[in-house]
This record gives structure tokens, sequence and C-alpha cells, in this order.
């Protein structure tokens, strides 16, 4: 199911607000709990991402068993969720760019976050939506938060290693590196991974 709507019109909020409802209802983004502290709903994640976008839309994906087993192999653990959803954003016949919105236990309660992605699947920029615990919100910091740009599937942004927890959130910081590597994993083998077998499969043709 894929919705879309347009920031740069007269109607963009009114659209905007169904997508992100619709998105709830349908599990496009996870529902949130009682919030300690709100600092992105999606619609303005989403328009934070994309303010010179045309359009966004946003496309639900169920992985097969085989795009589940190659998933959690190189994640090391079980998806918890049957489906994800990337948003898509375009000006014109060109992506801007992608943006996940998701979920990652932290030491009690869900960190709600966002990632926004190059069309080559390096991360841009993340931000936390939501944050439940009293303690460890010192991981929205810049200089935490910036140790994912430039991020790919190919980094395994191990905590304490490619990334540093900031002091005091040891917890959420290895929380958001592991939801980070997520979104990257998920992003190469469902969005990326079909599109080099389909451009592979039009080269083997040509010659």
């Amino acid at each position: 199911m894929v919705m879309k709507f347009i920031f740069n019109s007269p109607a963009a909020g009114l659209w905007l607000r169904a997508v992100c409802w619709l998105g709830l209802l349908c599990g496009a983004f996870p529902a949130t709990v009682q919030a300690q502290a709100t600092y992105f709903t999606p619609r303005a994640v989403l328009a934070e991402f994309f303010p010179k976008s045309q359009l966004v839309t946003y496309q639900k994906y169920e992985p097969n068993p085989a795009q589940r087993a190659r998933i959690e192999a190189q994640l090391g653990y079980a998806l918890k969720r049957s489906a994800y959803t990337f948003y898509v954003a375009k000006t014109g016949e060109h992506i801007d760019g992608y943006a996940l919105l998701d979920e990652e236990n932290g030491q009690h309660l869900p960190i709600s976050y966002a990632v926004k992605l190059s069309p080559k699947g390096s991360v841009e920029r993340h931000e936390i939506m939501v944050y439940r615990e009293r303690y460890g919100d010192e991981v929205r910091d810049p200089r935490f938060r910036q140790q994912f740009v430039g991020k790919t599937a190919a980094d395994p942004l191990r905590p304490g290693e490619e990334v540093i927890a900031v002091s005091g959130a040891t917890i959420s910081s290895r929380a958001m590196a592991i939801g980070v590597r997520r979104c990257l994993v998920l992003f190469d083998e469902l969005v990326l991974r079909p599109q080099r077998e389909i451009a592979g499969g039009a080269t083997s043709a040509a010659h």
C-alpha cells in the first residue's frame, strides 16, 4: 500500500496528517506510548527531513523468508516485526531520499527515532523522536548522532567501537547503534538489493 502527500501545496498539512494517521492504523510506524518527552511527531520529522521535496510516499515491506533469513544473519538476532515501512521523498522523478521511523528498547522503555537515508543507502541524519526514560536523553546530543552520518550497511556500528557511547547514557547509546544498524540492513536488503538485481539482469540481457 502506497500513500502520498505533497509538502509544497496548500493542502500539505491535511495530507500529511492523513498519511500519519493512516500510517499508524496500517502499522507504517510504531504507535507511541506515554511519552516522557516528544521532540518530533511523524509529521514534523518528515517535514524536517524533506523540506524541499514535492511529495513523499511510503511503501510497506514484508520480508519473505529468504530476505528475513539474510537480514537476521547480518543483525545476529530475530526481527520482532513482520513489516517495515520506508518513506520515499521525490521531486519530479528524482528520489531525494528515504526515511525509516522505528523504535528500539532502551533500559526500560522504547526509544522512537527516525533515520534519513540517501538514495544509495548512507545515513544523512538521525533524530530522536520520543524519549521515554527518565535518564539518558543525552543521545540527542548532535555529537553522538553525527557518528551515524555516512554509515551504510557495510558498517557494523558496534557499540563501544564504531559508535562511542555518551557518558551517562550507555544503554540508550547502544540502543541507537542497534536501531540505526537495523535500519541500514533492512534498507539494503529490502530496497537496494532488488534494485541491484534488476540492474544486473538488465546488464546481462544487454550482453
